[in-house]
């Protein structure tokens, strides 16, 4: 299990690859090279930012904390609004008439394409950016550099660092699913009193889902392994390690925590696919199995 205090993580400059200005907390990070590869973050977009639609090989939670995100056709990220973007489907353009605060989440899906990690995207960036240039989200090749002229930024990167072309996997939902969390009613949590939950939704055949949690005063709460925990407000604690607004919490398969409420305690919880009987795609096992 590891606990990350978000509110102590410096700001960073980042998505360079995308229009205009954008700063992150980078809060946690899985296994680069694996299947199950994440990285949770917290991203302040400027008015300036923008990112043409685009899709990708793997999926995403997004979580509003302030400000709006508009995502053209697709819809609009309010506060408090909590979105699951699949593999595969496309969304945006993505733009902010204000400055925007927000959780992601990327991670690799059912597909099995896992997920590039953030030193990988950034090395890819500067090697690629030797023979061409990233405008808007789109990477531009210098005249008589081999490949296609123009490309999605992150396909460019994707493909540089694997060194095959990206294939999106089919998406199994064609947009992305905002879910307006005020629009939930609390269940109460079978054995735990004083802890409530809104499930908000289950996905894919691989169980990735997401819920809001109360965890009333006094009341204690057991972590689920697989999950990532977001608190967004409240007081408490895990063993000596306390719990507050933007304590970021991941409990990995076989792991057991409980957290104990000072305060009411509201989190996001994030479950991670089930991906322990796949291989990654264009891996050397993946070939093997596939002969």
């Amino acid at each position: 299990m590891k606990i990350v205090q978000g509110d102590e993580i410096e700001w960073k400059r980042g998505l360079e690859y995308r229009g205009g200005t954008f700063h992150y907390r980078n809060l946690l990070e899985g296994d680069p090279g694996t299947i199950g590869n994440f990285q949770l973050s917290m991203g302040r977009n400027d008015k300036d930012f923008v990112s043409p639609r685009h899709r990708h090989n793997f999926e995403q939670f997004r979580f509003q904390l302030e400000g709006d995100l508009e995502f053209g056709r697709d819809g609009t990220m309010k506060p408090g609004m909590v979105g699951y973007f699949p593999e595969g489907a496309h969304y945006g353009p993505q733009t902010s008439q204000m400055d925007a605060l927000t959780i992601v989440l990327q991670f690799g899906g059912a597909s099995g394409s896992g997920y590039l990690s953030r030193a990988e995207v950034t090395r890819g960036m500067q090697e690629l950016s030797k023979f061409g240039t990233f405008e808007g989200g789109v990477y531009r090749r210098n005249e008589g550099v081999p490949g296609k002229k123009n490309m999605d930024g992150y396909q460019a990167i994707w493909e540089h660092v694997n060194g095959r072309p990206m294939e999106y996997p089919k998406p199994r939902y064609p947009m992305p699913l905002m879910m307006d969390e005020s629009h939930f009613s609390w269940v109460p949590v079978p054995d735990e009193p004083g802890v409530e939950e809104k499930q908000l939704g289950q996905f894919t055949e691989r169980r990735t889902d997401a819920a809001i949690l109360r965890v009333a005063a006094g009341a204690t709460h057991a972590l689920r392994a697989r999950s990532i925990y977001f608190c967004k407000s409240g007081i408490g604690s895990i063993g000596n390690a306390p719990v507050r607004g933007y304590t970021t919490i991941h409990v990995a398969s076989g792991d057991a925590a409980c957290v104990s409420a000072t305060e009411e305690l509201i989190f996001l919880r994030m479950g991670l696919p089930d991906l322990s009987n796949m291989v990654m795609q264009g891996s050397a096992s993946a070939s093997l199995a596939a002969e």
